[in-house]
C-alpha cells in the first residue's frame, strides 16, 4: 500500500515520510522515532546528538561556496495525533501508518495520517541526506511531543541552537507565511461521585453520537463543527431534565487537541417512560441533525436498549455535571481586533469521560493574548467550580507574537513571489506552533512558518495534497539557495 507513496514526487520527500510513517510514533510514545531519528542522522556521518528531553538534533555543513551563509535552523516535530475511526482496527504504539493516494491527496486507512509534522520531518531529512542540494549550514532541530503539551520545546535549553534563522515547516496551507500563533493552557475539571444502585423498574439505554468531522481544535476551531461532547451533554440534559433518567457512563472525545467526533453514554429511564423518552430523544436527535446539517452531513445519534449497568449516578451529582459543561464555552470566545479573520481566543471541550464514581473533563484552552487565555481559562473554572468539581491548569504555552519587519520573511516573501507569481499570504495561525516557545530561551532567533496544505489534521480524515508538497518543497530549496550572508 505505501509502495505507491513512495512513487511520488518530489520522491527524495515521499520516501522519507514513508519511512517516518513505518515508526509508530505517537504524542509521549516516541522512544522508538527518536532512536529511528538518531541512526539517521549517524548513518550519514553528520553530528548528531540527543538533549536531555528526547528533541534531537543534526548538523549539516554548508554547500561548497556557502560557507559565509547564516546557518539556518530547520524545526518540525516528531509526534503525531493518533487518532481512528471506531470500526479501525489499529495500534499506534506497534503500528506504522497505512498510507493510500486518491487524485491529489496522500491519506491513510482509517487512521490519522501524521503529516503533521511528519512531512515537515521528511523534508528535512530529504535535505540533510542530499548531496546536491545548495544551502548554508543547516541544523535540524527535531523536537517531541508538540501534539500533547509541547515538552519537548519547553525542555530545549538555551545555548543548545547555532542557527541565526529558523524555518518552522509545521503550518497548514502552502499559499500562507505564518509569523505569530496563540498561546494555549489545558483546563483539567475532575471530581469523585457516590454510586447509587440500580433501581429494578428501569430499562438501560446507549446513546451514540457519530460520524462528526472532527479536526484540529485550533485551526478548524471557526468553521463551527459539531463537538460531540457538547451534542452528548444537550441529549442528556433534555432527558435529565423531562424524564426520571439517572447516567450511568459517558466517554466522550479523547485528545485536547482534537475536536472530538464520538461519544457513548449510558443511563436508565423509568420502564413507564419508555415510549415518551425514546420519541422525545429521537425528536431531539433530528433538530440537531437539521441544525448542522450543512457542516456535518454524516453526524448520527442512535439510541438502543442495553444491559443494566452496575450503578448509577445520583441526582445531585448528575445536575451539577450537566449543569456545569452546559454553561461551559466550546468554540470561538473571541476573534482578533486587528487581524482580520483570525480567531483570538477559543476553547475545545476535548474529552467528558464519566464512569465507576470519577468525573474527567479536558479542555485546552487557546489564544494569542495571554490576558485572554486567562480569563477564559477562569470562565471554564468557575462553571465546573460550581458543579463541584476540582479544577487545575497545567501546560501553558506562551503565544508567538508577530514580527512584520523579520529578515527572513522579506526574503521568503520576495522568493514565493518570484516562483509563484502571486504575494503570499502573510498571517498568525490559532494553532500552538512552537515558535513562541523556542523564542523564550532564543530571543534573537528570525523565525517564520511555512508547509503544504494539510486538510483534516488531528483526525482520521488528514489528508495532504501532493502538488502542494511539490510547491512546499521547491519554495524551500529557493529560500535556502537566497540564504542571507553573514
Amino acid at each position: 500500500m505505501n509502495e505507491a507513496i513512495r512513487k511520488l514526487k518530489p520522491t527524495e520527500v515521499w520516501n522519507k515520510f514513508a519511512d517516518l510513517n513505518a515508526v509508530p510514533r505517537p504524542s509521549k510514545k516516541e522512544e522508538k522515532v527518536i532512536q529511528f531519528m538518531m541512526d539517521f542522522g549517524k548513518s550519514l556521518k553528520l553530528e548528531t546528538l540527543k538533549d536531555a528531553v528526547g528533541n534531537v538534533i543534526i548538523r549539516k555543513p554548508a554547500s561548497k561556496g556557502m560557507d559565509n551563509c547564516k546557518m539556518i535552523t530547520l524545526q518540525s516535530h516528531l509526534d503525531m495525533v493518533h487518532q481512528k475511526n471506531a470500526d479501525t482496527e489499529f495500534d499506534f504504539q506497534t503500528q506504522g501508518i497505512k498510507m493510500l493516494v486518491d487524485g491529489d491527496w496522500v491519506m491513510a486507512d482509517g487512521t490519522t495520517l501524521g503529516a503533521d509534522n511528519g512531512m515537515g520531518v521528511a523534508a528535512i531529512m530529504a535535505l540533510l541526506e542530499s548531496k546536491v542540494i545548495k544551502h548554508p549550514a543547516l541544523e535540524a532541530l527535531f523536537t517531541i511531543d508538540e501534539e500533547t503539551g509541547m515538552t519537548g520545546a519547553m525542555g530545549l535549553e538555551g545555548g543548545v541552537l547555532q542557527g541565526e534563522i529558523l524555518l518552522n515547516l509545521d503550518t497548514e496551507e502552502d499559499d500562507e507565511l505564518d509569523i505569530g500563533c496563540a498561546g494555549g493552557i489545558d483546563v483539567t475539571a475532575t471530581r469523585r461521585y457516590n454510586g447509587k444502585p440500580v433501581p429494578r423498574a428501569v430499562t438501560a439505554y446507549e446513546i451514540k453520537v457519530k460520524g462528526l468531522q472532527g479536526g484540529h481544535s485550533g485551526i478548524d476551531i471557526h468553521r463551527g463543527l459539531g463537538n460531540a461532547n457538547k451534542i452528548m451533554n444537550r441529549l442528556l440534559y433534555h432527558a435529565s431534565n423531562n424524564f426520571m433518567m439517572r447516567l450511568a457512563e459517558i466517554d466522550g472525545g479523547g485528545l485536547r487537541n482534537a475536536i472530538p467526533r464520538e461519544s457513548v453514554a449510558k443511563l436508565v429511564v423509568l420502564k413507564s417512560q419508555i415510549e415518551e423518552f425514546e420519541t422525545a430523544m429521537m425528536k431531539l436527535a433530528v433538530t440537531i441533525k437539521k441544525e448542522l446539517q450543512s457542516l456535518e452531513p454524516t453526524l448520527a445519534i442512535t439510541l438502543e436498549q442495553t444491559s443494566a449497568p452496575n450503578m448509577i449516578m445520583g441526582l445531585g451529582a448528575q445536575e451539577r455535571l450537566l449543569k456545569g459543561i452546559y454553561a461551559a464555552h466550546n468554540g470561538v470566545y473571541a476573534m482578533n481586533a486587528t487581524i482580520p479573520d483570525l480567531v483570538e481566543t477559543s476553547n475545545n471541550i476535548a474529552r467528558v469521560a464519566v464512569s465507576d464514581g470519577a468525573i474527567l473533563i479536558n479542555c485546552l484552552t487557546r489564544s494569542s493574548v495571554d490576558s485572554a487565555k486567562m480569563d477564559l481559562a477562569n470562565t471554564l473554572r468557575s462553571a465546573f467550580e460550581l458543579a463541584r468539581c476540582d479544577v487545575q491548569f497545567n501546560g501553558e504555552y506562551p503565544g508567538w507574537t508577530p514580527n512584520p519587519n523579520s529578515s527572513v520573511l522579506k526574503i521568503a516573501e520576495a522568493k514565493y513571489k518570484e516562483l509563484f507569481k502571486e504575494n503570499p499570504k502573510v498571517a498568525a495561525c490559532h494553532a500552538g506552533l512552537e515558535c513562541g516557545i523556542l523564542g523564550q530561551n532564543y530571543p534573537d532567533l528570525d523565525m517564520i512558518s511555512f508547509g503544504p496544505t494539510i486538510n483534516g489534521a488531528h483526525s482520521p480524515d488528514e489528508r495532504v495534497s501532493i502538488s502542494s508538497v511539490q510547491k512546499f518543497w521547491k519554495f524551500l530549496l529557493a529560500i535556502l539557495e537566497d540564504a542571507p550572508k553573514k
